[in-house]
């Protein structure tokens, strides 16, 4: 109980404010009140639409009810029983439940298989007060259990997640153990905020997303367009330099390859809808889908020709487009879209080169997120859930040798990770490493994932020392993710203040006045020639402006140009986040310039 003790505490308090709206809305329905990460929710079809002015008034009821000491209170009926008692109380949401329970055995709409007759009979119900809910428990004793909680918000949520169902009313909190949690929680937050990749990108004109080209499409300012190339550039030079060959495929491909692959089967809900060439041209009658991945493309250039064990292994990458539709409430800024840039890699190999190739993938991803200030990785392994046998390829040699193996790496490496038993892909086991920002928080980036389902599918063999065939094992991995979560996730990490390596602009030159411009010109002149990304400001505003403008574009360096500064032999130079300034000679300050793009610091 002690672990679940917050988990109990946060699902308590959606109960408590559920029981606060029906005070203040005796006609209210009521939804599911889960918990989230970090607090809970609840969902309401109200005979009005909330207003965050309505959140202190629910907050205000809530505490009120608090402060009396309620008893949770739990009873078993049959569940005609508790039909019947929500039919009385007007509440069609839970009888709906009830009635897929008693139907089905669950409320999971993903799990429903009509049954014969229920195993048990009983469900359990809790009472707060005046509030009676359909709920599995466990909950705290009393109201004065309860620990610290902020509603943060309403947003609309489809009864049970189902476009064709009702909007309901969601209220959102967060809940802790005690007020000190609680307030750390909402500083970490109020940071957050301002970190946020969205309101950064505009402040920064980083990107935006144009409803007019579509939702969950980024369009690249200039800006960020550099930053999205310096990174390109070094992850191409990083895997030139650990023997991946470069490769482009197309965006789209024929109906055939996706179904050989098995995306029309498994993965189809993410993909496009087909082109339908019949419409186009006569003699071509086949269907076209925009790839939502590079791997069956890879595979088809590794079968292009015959392979020799003394080939292996290969190593192909590429920075592919692709696409996914994802639907539009869970879309995000560049953490969620539509369409990406996968920084996609697989290597085919043998059995022999399995551990070695694993290590070098590790070191890869160890080295790399390092640079980008990732020094803390959290590494979950994904195996398979012992439990269920028909959701994975039924391959027992490879699944145990790869689980064991990827286990054992981990374990000799000394890398801690947690064991993620069921969150394997149906086609093989995977290391993921995690990247935690600079508040703590965590970021999906390194995957890499055995794949026992395309070397089959698509009949992949080489050629053994023995002249027989033999399938290789092929090894899927992406060191950073999608290009636009991990820039994304870059700008909140960095909140918006990129490295001088990756900075748009690594140097602002502000004019004092109109009679040096010859002389800032001819100096940003000298920092091009040496490769440094150098703007002007010579725009009619007064000097005070333009430096907090520049501060607010976060430039790592911003040189001040007046009279004096025109005639000396040295460079007056102020830092990022400093009001102070330093004097350097011009060699010398490219030279720090240089060193900090080349090391990457």
């Amino acid at each position: 109980m002690a672990e679940n003790k917050i988990e109990i505490i946060r699902h308590s308090t959606a109960h408590l404010i559920a029981a606060a709206v029906l005070e203040l809305f005796p006609n209210a329905k009521f939804g599911v009140g889960p918990t989230v990460e970090n607090g809970f929710y609840y969902d309401f079809d109200l005979p009005r639409s909330l207003t965050p002015e309505d959140l202190p008034k629910i907050d205000k009821m809530a505490r009120q009810i608090l402060k009396k000491n309620i008893k949770f209170v739990c009873q078993e009926l049959d569940i005609n029983e508790a039909i019947g008692l929500f039919q009385k109380a007007d509440q069609p949401y839970k009888i709906e439940l009830l009635n897929d329970i008693k139907k089905f055995g669950t409320t999971d709409v993903n799990k429903q298989t009509e049954i014969k007759e229920l195993s048990n009979n009983k469900v359990s119900i809790y009472t707060l007060g005046r509030f009676v809910d359909l709920c599995r428990g466990p909950h705290i004793s009393s109201t004065q259990s309860l620990g610290a909680f902020k509603l943060t918000k309403i947003a609309g949520a489809y009864w049970r997640g189902d476009e064709k169902n009702k909007m309901l009313q969601r209220i959102y909190g967060v809940a802790f153990e005690n007020q000190q949690e609680l307030s750390d929680y909402l500083k970490l937050q109020e940071e957050a905020e301002k970190r946020d990749h969205r309101k950064l990108g505009k402040e920064l004109d980083l990107f935006s997303i144009d409803d007019y080209v579509g939702p969950g499409l980024v369009l690249w300012h200039p800006k960020l367009s550099i930053v999205r190339e310096q990174i390109e550039l070094y992850w191409r030079r990083e895997h030139y330099q650990r023997g991946y060959q470069y490769v482009y495929t197309p965006h789209i491909g024929l109906s055939n390859l996706w179904q050989t692959s098995g995306h029309l089967e498994n993965f189809q809900e993410g993909m496009y809808p087909p082109m339908l060439m019949a419409e186009k041209d006569e003699i071509e009658k086949t269907k076209y889908y925009v790839k939502p991945m590079s791997c069956p493309f890879h595979v088809r250039i590794y079968k292009s020709q015959l392979r020799s064990y003394r080939d292996l292994p290969l190593r192909f990458c590429e920075l592919g487009s692709v696409y996914r539709f994802e639907r539009s409430g869970v879309l995000h800024g560049m953490l969620r879209v539509r369409g990406f840039t996968q920084d996609d890699a697989h290597v085919f190999c043998r059995e022999d080169q399995f551990v070695d190739e694993i290590n070098k993938i590790i070191d890869f991803a160890l080295d790399i997120n390092k640079v980008f200030g990732f020094d803390k990785l959290n590494v979950y392994l994904s195996v398979r859930d012992p439990k269920i046998t028909d959701k994975y390829i039924q391959n027992e040699h490879i699944w145990k040798f790869a689980e064991k193996i990827l286990e054992e790496i981990l374990v000799k490496r000394k890398i801690k990770f947690q064991k993620d038993i069921g969150g394997a892909k149906f086609y093989g086991p995977a290391v993921d490493m995690k990247a935690v920002d600079s508040l703590g928080r965590e970021w999906q980036g390194t995957t890499i994932q055995l794949d026992m389902n395309l070397p089959s599918r698509f009949q992949m063999t080489y050629i053994d020392k023995d002249g027989k065939e033999k399938t290789p094992i092929m090894l899927h991995h992406t060191v950073l993710g999608s290009m636009e979560r991990f820039v994304g996730t870059l700008i909140e990490h960095y909140a918006g203040a990129f490295p001088v390596w990756l900075s748009p602009v690594q140097v602002k030159l502000v004019l004092v006045n109109e009679k040096h411009i010859e002389f800032v010109q001819k100096l940003a002149s000298e920092f091009k020639k040496e490769n440094i990304r150098v703007e002007l400001d010579i725009s009619n505003e007064t000097v005070g402006n333009k430096i907090r403008k520049a501060a607010n574009e976060k430039v790592p360096y911003m040189l001040v140009i007046g009279d004096k500064e025109a005639v000396s032999d040295k460079l007056i130079i102020r830092d990022r986040g400093s009001k102070d300034t330093r004097e350097i000679s011009k060699e010398e300050f490219f030279k720090e310039i240089k060193e900090k793009i080349n090391s990457k610091k």
